[in-house]
């Protein structure tokens, strides 16, 4: 079994740090978008009312619905009359007002609509209540410590909380998943709905941060228990920043904050690319194969962020599990480990470039079968 350490060393110029990030707010996260790297933190596990960066897991279950084929932007839904009813933020939906999948997602995403929100969870899960479940499950599922929802608005509840941490995690999934279909809506300042109608509805932000520091996402949430909060992430230099502020006094001041938070992670951090997706990192060689070897390969961009001031060294180091048999495209054999000063920071799948089949009798008659057809 063959393994691989490879050494980068990182040396910068030490400079001066910067305190009092987000400092009136009761928690604050500062993250890396594509490695789920906590760059600066206060209180990032405390259990917090969220508002409406509820509606952050409500367009994360939509856009796995939308990739996995269950449901699509042109489908038309019907609005329940409990949904008509939300009170909040609200786009004004008439029980039996079909809109489509897409205006709902603009609703929810710009005007923050919490009767859109409603008509989605209502078409996602059968019932909001179900809906609910679907969140909870999700959260679960990405390793949410310190979150629990009751609805998919936001609208207070005592038992609806989450932490600046668990939030940037959703925040981090949701552009992964939504790309450029999300951000395309999440970056837009105002919009329309029911544009083929006499009134068409005028869709405006709440996100003033999209005008004034040109960010592309993602969701503003305010009630009287909550505060005013903000999620917001924006790509400078090849790097995506998630900026979270929980619970803050005046809106004003949060968005002020939050700018200074995002600057402050551009010009103190940067992001190395160790590997792009699909570069080979190793060759393997393995009896009982096919082709006697493998090219080794990552399914995704390997990247580090390091704070300019930092002086740290960067290992990797390539495991490969034991009996490896036919491989397939989608079947890890090993991981690939990324150390910065001893520590692991984030552990990587590898893939084999091709298919390769186990050596024996069946896959040597089809292997020769099938050079014949080359």
């Amino acid at each position: 079994m063959k393994k691989i350490i490879g050494c980068l060393l990182v040396i910068v110029i030490l400079q001066d740090n910067i305190y009092g990030l987000g400092d009136n707010a009761k928690a604050m996260v500062l993250m890396e978008a594509s490695t789920n790297q906590v760059l600066e933190q206060n209180n990032p596990s405390e259990t917090l009312y969220p508002a409406s960066t509820t509606k952050i897991m409500t367009m994360i279950l939509l856009f796995e619905a939308l990739n996995q084929g269950v449901t699509s932007f042109d489908t038309m839904v019907s609005t329940s009359e409990y949904a008509s009813g939300m009170g909040g933020s609200q786009v004004y939906l008439e029980t039996g007002e079909q809109m489509s999948v897409y205006d709902l997602f603009k609703s929810i995403a710009i005007a923050s609509a919490n009767d859109a929100s409603v008509v989605i969870g209502e078409h996602l899960g059968g019932t909001i209540e179900n809906f609910v479940v679907m969140m909870n499950e999700k959260a679960v599922a990405l390793g949410l410590e310190n979150t629990n929802f009751t609805n998919a608005t936001g609208l207070h509840d005592d038992n609806h909380y989450t932490s600046a941490y668990d939030l940037a995690v959703m925040a981090s999934y949701l552009i992964e998943i939504g790309g450029q279909d999300l951000l395309d809506v999440t970056s837009l300042y105002d919009s329309y709905i029911r544009e083929d109608n006499e009134q068409p509805f005028w869709l405006v932000n709440t996100n003033k941060l999209l005008k004034t520091y040109n960010v592309d996402g993602l969701k503003t949430g305010y009630t009287s228990e909550a505060g005013y909060c903000l999620v917001s992430t924006i790509e400078k230099d090849g790097m995506r920043l998630i900026g979270v502020l929980l619970d803050e006094e005046l809106p004003d001041i949060r968005n002020q904050e939050m700018i200074e938070l995002l600057e402050y992670g551009f010009s103190q951090y940067t992001k190395d690319t160790l590997y792009s997706q699909g570069d080979q990192v190793d060759i393997l060689e393995i009896e009982n194969i096919s082709s006697n070897h493998i090219d080794v390969i990552v399914n995704q961009d390997v990247a580090i962020v390091m704070k300019k001031t930092e002086t740290s060294t960067i290992e990797t180091k390539i495991s490969y599990y034991e009996d490896i048999g036919s491989i397939f495209l989608d079947t890890p054999i090993g991981v690939l480990e990324i150390y910065k000063d001893g520590v692991v920071v984030e552990q990587i799948n590898l893939y084999s470039k091709e298919v390769v089949l186990e050596d024996n009798y069946f896959t040597r008659v089809y292997y020769t079968f099938s050079q014949l057809w080359h």
